[in-house]
């Protein structure tokens, strides 16, 4: 009777060993989520897909593959809602990468007074007294502010918004770094229009114009969208584990074998 109460605490302990650690799973309430998978750390191309969840908590895709760029020397963990405190190489400002992990989706900023047609988004027209901030020295580090036109900070030239550059028409904040900011840690990265089929960024997430629209367009507040970016290897070890679409789910945006 000892050995077989003693056998079933072992069994037990097992299984808690090896059960995935539910604790670092999306929040239920997250029921969008745009996912791209890079086909390694080096990479500056991959793919995206729109996802959602429904009342059964099964995701489902929601949109088509989408082309995507990243940062020119690929990808590093960032800061975020999951892969924080991932061991390997992290983000950090000018190193040329996108960040990877999970993170919230916050504001469209637009040179536009509105939206493409049929989105439904919070977004700020950009005006001339907009800035984000990429300067680690400053208090206001990747940060969105508003300065005073009649008498704005030395730094605002180097640092404001409305700059005329088509690529930025629209820009989708993804929160890597920004709850709250660390100095150096990698500011200002958003989805955003590429520059050219095969440029890659700074560590943005850039796309086709019409494809940016059309991601805009899906975007709902009260499903609550997160971005999920991750190479390939990593995707394999932890969609289980932090409640991403399965692999057979993915499959389209996965790189060739």
């Amino acid at each position: 009777m000892k050995m077989t109460s003693r056998l079933l605490l072992f069994v037990l302990l097992l299984g808690g060993l090896c059960a995935p650690d539910r604790a670092q799973a999306l929040d239920a309430d997250i029921r969008q989520l745009i996912v791209s998978i890079a086909p390694d750390w080096n990479s500056m191309t991959g793919r995206l897909q729109v996802f959602e969840r429904g009342k059964d908590g099964k995701w489902a895709a929601v949109s088509k593959p989408i082309a995507v760029l990243y940062g020119k020397n690929g990808l590093a963990w960032g800061r975020g809602v999951l892969g924080t405190d991932e061991p390997g190489t992290h983000k950090v400002e000018h190193d040329g990468r996108a960040p990877a992990g999970v993170f919230k989706i916050g504001m469209i900023y637009t040179y536009d007074t509105k939206l493409p047609g049929g989105s439904d988004y919070p977004f700020h027209t950009v005006t001339a007294n907009d800035a984000w901030v990429d300067d680690v020295t400053l208090p206001e580090y990747n940060k969105f502010v508003t300065v005073d036109p009649k008498n704005p900070p030395p730094w605002f030239e180097k640092q404001k918004m409305r700059l005329g550059d088509f690529a930025y028409r629209w820009l989708v904040d993804i929160r890597h770094n920004e709850d709250p900011p660390v100095p150096g840690d990698g500011s200002a990265i958003f989805f955003h229009i590429r520059r050219g089929e095969t440029r890659p960024t700074g560590g943005c997430t850039t796309m086709a114009e019409e494809n940016l629209a059309r991601l805009i367009t899906l975007l709902r507040a009260d499903k609550h969208p997160h971005y999920a970016l991750l190479p390939w290897s990593e995707y394999k070890l932890k969609w289980e584990l932090w409640g991403l679409p399965g692999l057979d789910l993915v499959k389209e945006i996965a790189p060739e074998p």
